[in-house]
């Protein structure tokens, strides 16, 4: 739980930060599979160069927001959206191999989420121990759904044997609609980062814990980025309404809400709020959130004022900062 929410607990010195949600793209990638969030050709050309930059612009972004240690993954939709498995591993393989070395060029500024070929269980678990076991990676990003196949899929159950032993974290992220569902016929606007992927992520995290993959693998660490997008504020619902539909009382154990808090963690990804991470914390508790950027999406100055500014306790803000990351992945 936050605690000491009055303006005494606001942090009075900049406090050291580690990102989890900051993306890049490679030349191959950028020609097909990075996702377009804005109509505007401005605000994308400088999207764009962002992705492509490891050198300059991400630096002197993560030095604005005293953020030390950045963890970079591919830009939606990345290799999920491929529809052929064979270019799928080739270009994951690619990306990560890139990836590698740039973390090589900065260890201490940088550090990588596998990109993963989901079009293939297997495959996508082999290229994780390779870039866990031979780049150094610390776990993988996957961006959503692939050709209509969430990681809750039979076809994922070897993936996540592999996950299992070796102890890392997924990072679910949002990624292209399988479908275009009639809710968002004619209403564009709802389309992609401004509710649709935030509907799309959060039933793809749920398909997990009604699937029961989190108690087939019990060590399995899942990470949702935009403040858990929305499930934080829903754990009393969903226990409520599920237990309604079976007609009868779970096990403390086997309510939503317990594998929830138990398997899942989230960031402040994209949400410079407050009242959302006061609440986030309350619900999950100040063990369960990292913060993040969600860079060149998001301003990394604004995220970092936000989370020193943050009504919450300087122990929940030290956690919330470095201290759950350096867990969680071992740093």
């Amino acid at each position: 739980m936050t605690e000491g929410l009055s303006a005494e607990t606001k942090a009075t010195r900049p406090i050291r930060k580690i990102a989890l949600e900051e993306h890049y793209s490679t030349p191959e990638l950028a020609k097909t599979y990075v996702a377009r969030p804005t109509r505007s050709d401005t605000l994308f050309a400088d999207i764009e160069r962002r992705l492509a930059d490891f050198d300059q612009l991400r630096l002197e972004a993560m030095d604005a927001a005293g953020i030390e240690l950045s963890v970079l993954s591919v830009t939606t939709p990345g290799v999920q959206a491929v529809a052929d498995t064979d270019l799928a591993i080739r270009l994951a393989r690619e990306a990560n191999d890139v990836l590698a070395r740039q973390v090589q060029k900065r260890p201490h500024r940088y550090a990588g989420f596998a990109h993963l070929p989901t079009q293939d269980g297997v495959a996508a678990g082999a290229e994780l121990e390779r870039a866990v076991r031979e780049l150094g990676f610390k776990g993988a990003l996957i961006n959503g759904q692939t050709a209509g196949h969430y990681l809750d899929a039979d076809m994922y159950l070897p993936f996540w044997e592999r996950v299992h032993d070796l102890d890392v974290p997924v990072y679910l992220h949002p990624g292209q609609l399988a479908d275009q569902p009639a809710m968002f016929a004619g209403r564009p606007e709802l389309d992609g980062p401004v509710w649709a992927w935030t509907a799309d992520t959060a039933a793809h995290a749920l398909r997990l814990v009604f699937a029961g993959t989190f108690k087939r693998f019990p060590r399995l660490k899942i990470i949702l980025g935009h403040m858990g997008e929305t499930l934080p504020h829903l754990l009393w619902r969903l226990d409520s309404r599920w237990e309604m539909e079976l007609g009868e009382k779970l096990p403390r154990d086997d309510l939503p809400s317990t594998i929830i808090r138990r398997n899942i963690m989230i960031t402040t990804s994209g949400v410079c709020d407050p009242n959302a991470l006061v609440g986030a914390i309350a619900a999950l508790g100040e063990d369960s959130v990292m913060f993040s950027v969600d860079y060149p999406y998001e301003d990394s100055t604004t995220a970092g004022a936000f989370i020193e500014s943050a009504p919450i306790s300087e122990i929940a803000r030290a956690k919330v900062c470095h201290g759950n990351a350096e867990k969680i992945l071992r740093l």
